[in-house]
C-alpha cells in the first residue's frame, strides 16, 4: 500500500512521503491549536512544518512543484503560518499588546522585502545567462566575466528568504508563553534585519564591475574567436537531456580528427551532461545567433540525430551536411525519411545501405559513404579462452521500453531461465550480468524480475565461494582492491568539483580543459578497470551495474554474450565472438532473422533458453563452432572491413566532403564574379548606345534624317 502511495504521489522515498504528509497535516493542527489557543501544541505543529518543508525541498520533491501548481507554494504556505500566528495572539487575549501589532507590521514589512529579493534574484540570473555558453573556448581574453555570486545568495534563494520568519516567530511564541514583550521584539528585529542584509546583499551584483557584458560583446567575442580558430567540422546536436548519450559517443572521435573540429549544442541541458572533452564547444540556444554566428570556414557538419532545429544548421549552403546517427541498428530510427535532406548519410558497413534501399524513404545510393563505427575501436578481437581461465557469458539485456511489447527485453520471460542455466552449466561459466540502466523504470514486472535474477547471480557467487573447488589468490585481490581506492583518490583530486562553477558564464569564463590532466584521468580509469577485474576471482559470478565499468570493458572480458534486440549486439558483432539473441516475442527462428539482420549469426533463444548449450558449445571449441564464418561475414557486412579502421576510413569522408563543399563554393563564386563581369559589360555597352543628353543621334548630325 505505502509502495503505491509512493507511485500515485510520485515521490521518492517512503520518508519523502511522511514529509508530505506532516506538512499537509500540520495546517490543520496550527489551525485547531491556534484555535484553543495552546502554544505548546502550536510551537509542535510549526516545528514540524518547518521540518518537513525544508526536508522536501532539499530532496527537490516532484510535490513541492505539485503544491505551487493548486496555488499552494511556498510563499502561501508562510503566509498561513504567519496569519494563523497572528490569530493564535489574538485568541490569547494579545490583541492590544504591542507583540501582536509588532508581529503584524514585521510580517507585512517582510512580505515586502519579497518583491525587491525576487526582483534582484531574477535580474541577476537573467544578466548572468548568457546568449551562448562555451567549454574549451577562450573568452576570458576577449572580454571580462566576473565572479558569479556566492551559491548561497541564488541556490534556492525563496526558500532562504522565508525562512528568515523563523527568529519573528520563534520570539513571538516565546513572548506569547511568558507573557514577556522583549523575546518578541528581539525575534522581529532579527528577522527584518536579515531579510534586509539578504536584499542589500544582492545589489552589487545588477551594477558596476560584478555585471557580465552585454549579449552583443559576447556574440562579438565569439565570432572573433571563431575568425582566429577557423573551425573546419562540426559535430551539431540537439535534444533533451536524455539524450545527451547520443553526442557524447561521438566526442572521442571528434577528438581524432584531422581537421579542426567544433561541438555546436542547442540546449544548456545538453551542455551540462556532456562528458568531458578537449573539443571546442558552442551552446547557441537562441536560433537567430546561430543563423548570424560567423561559420564561414565550416566546410562539413555533422548530424547525430533527426531534430527539428537542424534546420538552423542545414540551411548554410558553405557546407556540406551529413546525418551520422548514434547507432547502427535494424530499428526504424536507422531510416527515417527525414534522412534525405542530407547531402551525404554515413553508415557503419554495406547493411545500412541495404536498409534504405529496402526502405525506399528518398535516400539516394551515391548519397552514402560506409564509414564503420569509430565507437566500436575499443572493442578487442576475441582469441579464444585465455588459458587456465573458465568462460566468461555476459548476459546483458535490454530494458522493458515504452510499451509493453514482449519482443523488447528477455528480462520477463526469459532471464530467470537464461541465468539458472548459466549458472549450472557443467562444464562451468562464469556469469556477468550488466542490466540496460533503465530497467525497472516503467514496469514493476520488469522490476521485479531484475531483482531475481539479481538474487540468483548471488545466491551462485555465494555457493561458488564456498566451493573448494574454486580457489582464489587473496593476496592478489586485496592489492587490486587497494589499488582501486588509490585511483579512486587520485581521480576524485583531479576532478575536483568537476567544473562545477558558480553559473554558467562562470562555466564559460574557466571551461578551457586541461589537456594533462584530462588525458591523466583517461589514463587512470583504464588502470581502474584492469584493477576492478583483478578484484576477484575470474570464477566469481558478478552484477555489474553503474557507469563503471563500461559495457565494452565487460565485452572484452566476457567470451559469449547474450541479449536483446540493440545496438548492444551489433556492437559485440565487432568483438567476433559467439553470442546469443532471444525471440522473446516467439517468432520463429527464420521470421526472427529476416527480420534482424544483427542476429543472422546468433545462436537464437527461446524463452525457455533450451538452445543456450550451442552457445556454450561454440565457447568452448571455438574450432568446431558452425557459427564462425558468418559470424565474420555478418561482422563486415554491418560494420565495414577491418582495414584501413574506421577513424581512418570517417577522417576520409570528411576530407573528401569538405573538397565538394570547397569546389561548390569556388564555383558559386565563380558564377557569382563573371555574373558581376557580364553584367558591368551589358550596362556598359547600354551605355555607349544611349545618346548623352544635347547630342544629336548620329544619323541626324549627317543630314540622314527624314
Amino acid at each position: 500500500m505505502i509502495s503505491t502511495a509512493i507511485r500515485v504521489a510520485r515521490v521518492g522515498s517512503a520518508a519523502e512521503l511522511a514529509a508530505a504528509a506532516l506538512m499537509i497535516l500540520g495546517y490543520p493542527a496550527l489551525m485547531l491549536a491556534a484555535l484553543v489557543p495552546s502554544v505548546p501544541a502550536f510551537a509542535a505543529a510549526t516545528a514540524v512544518t518547518y521540518l518537513a518543508d525544508h526536508y522536501l525541498h532539499r530532496k527537490g520533491s516532484y510535490l513541492i512543484n505539485r503544491l505551487s501548481k493548486v496555488r499552494a507554494g511556498l510563499s502561501i504556505r508562510f503566509l498561513i503560518r504567519q496569519l494563523l500566528l497572528i490569530l493564535l495572539l489574538a485568541r490569547l487575549s494579545l490583541s492590544d499588546g504591542l507583540v501582536f501589532y509588532g508581529a503584524t507590521a514585521c510580517f507585512i514589512a517582510f512580505y515586502g522585502l519579497q518583491a525587491p529579493h525576487g526582483a534582484l534574484v531574477t535580474l541577476i540570473r537573467n544578466r548572468r545567462r548568457m546568449p551562448v555558453a562555451t567549454r574549451n573556448v577562450d573568452l576570458a581574453s576577449r572580454i571580462r566575466i566576473p565572479d558569479a555570486p556566492p551559491q548561497g545568495l541564488l541556490n534556492r534563494s525563496a526558500e532562504k528568504m522565508l525562512h528568515l520568519d523563523l527568529a519573528a516567530v520563534v520570539g513571538i511564541l516565546v513572548a506569547a508563553a511568558t507573557d514577556s514583550a522583549l523575546a518578541g521584539f528581539v525575534g522581529i528585529g532579527v528577522t527584518l534585519v536579515l531579510g534586509c542584509g539578504y536584499v542589500a546583499a544582492l545589489l552589487p551584483y545588477v551594477r558596476g564591475r560584478k555585471t557580465p557584458p552585454t549579449p552583443e560583446k559576447v556574440l562579438d567575442a565569439v565570432d572573433d574567436w571563431l575568425r582566429r580558430y577557423r573551425p573546419e567540422t562540426v559535430l551539431y546536436f540537439s535534444g533533451s537531456k536524455d539524450s545527451a548519450y547520443q553526442v557524447n559517443m561521438w566526442l572521442e572521435t571528434m577528438e581524432q580528427l584531422d581537421s579542426k573540429p567544433l561541438i555546436i549544442l542547442r540546449e544548456r541541458v545538453i551542455l551540462a551532461n556532456l562528458a568531458p572533452s578537449t573539443v571546442p564547444v558552442i551552446c547557441v540556444p537562441g536560433g537567430v545567433h546561430l543563423m548570424n554566428m560567423d561559420l564561414s570556414t565550416v566546410r562539413v557538419a555533422l548530424y547525430a540525430a533527426n531534430v527539428g532545429k537542424n534546420i538552423h544548421m542545414l540551411r548554410v549552403p558553405t557546407m556540406k551536411h551529413v546525418f551520422i546517427g548514434h547507432g547502427d541498428s535494424d530499428k526504424l530510427a536507422s531510416v527515417n525519411p527525414f534522412s534525405k535532406v542530407y547531402d551525404e548519410v554515413w553508415t557503419a558497413g554495406r547493411a545500412g545501405r541495404d536498409r534504405y534501399a529496402i526502405a525506399d524513404v528518398g535516400v539516394r545510393d551515391e548519397d552514402i559513404v560506409e564509414v564503420g563505427r569509430p565507437q566500436l575501436a575499443p572493442i578487442e578481437t576475441w582469441q579464444g579462452v585465455p588459458q587456465g581461465r573458465i568462460p566468461t557469458v555476459l548476459y546483458a539485456p535490454t530494458w522493458e521500453g515504452w510499451d509493453d511489447n514482449p519482443g523488447n527485453t528477455s528480462i520477463l520471460l526469459a532471464g530467470e531461465n537464461i541465468v539458472k542455466k548459466l549458472v549450472k552449466a557443467d562444464p562451468p561459466v562464469r556469469v556477468l550480468y550488466k542490466p540496460h540502466p533503465f530497467t525497472g523504470t516503467r514496469s514493476a514486472q520488469a522490476k521485479a524480475a531484475h531483482e531475481r535474477i539479481t538474487a540468483l547471480v548471488a545466491k551462485a557467487a555465494a555457493e561458488r565461494a564456498a566451493d573448494p573447488g574454486f580457489t582464489t589468490d587473496a593476496g592478489a585481490q586485496a592489492q587490486a582492491k587497494a589499488e582501486l581506492v588509490r585511483i579512486d583518490a587520485r581521480i576524485a583530486e583531479l576532478v575536483g568539483n568537476g567544473g562545477e562553477k558558480g553559473d554558467e558564464a562562470e562555466a564559460t569564463r574557466d571551461g578551457l580543459v586541461d589537456v594533462k590532466k584530462h588525458e591523466e584521468i583517461a589514463r587512470l580509469r583504464a588502470e581502474w578497470n584492469a584493477a576492478y577485474w583483478r578484484s576477484f576471482p575470474t570464477w566469481e559470478h558478478r552484477v555489474v551495474t553503474g557507469a563503471e565499468p563500461r559495457l565494452y570493458d565487460c565485452f572484452n572480458v566476457s567470451d559469449a554474450m547474450v541479449s536483446d534486440i540493440s545496438s548492444v549486439v551489433s556492437d559485440f558483432i565487432a568483438s567476433g565472438k559467439p553470442y546469443a539473441v532471444t525471440d522473446s516475442a516467439e517468432l520463429g527462428v527464420e521470421e526472427f532473422k529476416r527480420q534482424n539482420t544483427a542476429v543472422r549469426a546468433a545462436v537464437i533463444l527461446s524463452n525457455s533458453a533450451a538452445e543456450l548449450g550451442g552457445l556454450l558449445d561454440a565457447v568452448r571449441a571455438p574450432a568446431a563452432d558452425p557459427l564462425a564464418e558468418d559470424r565474420s561475414e555478418l561482422k563486415q557486412y554491418l560494420l565495414g572491413p577491418d582495414e584501413p579502421t574506421s577513424i581512418e576510413q570517417f577522417n576520409t569522408a570528411v576530407a573528401d566532403l569538405a573538397i565538394k563543399a570547397e569546389t561548390r563554393n569556388v564555383g558559386q563564386d565563380s558564377r557569382a564574379a563573371t555574373g558581376a563581369a557580364e553584367a558591368a559589360e551589358a550596362e556598359a555597352e547600354l551605355a555607349n548606345a544611349v545618346p548623352a543628353p544635347g547630342t544629336a543621334p548620329a544619323g541626324e548630325a549627317d543630314g540622314l534624317t527624314a
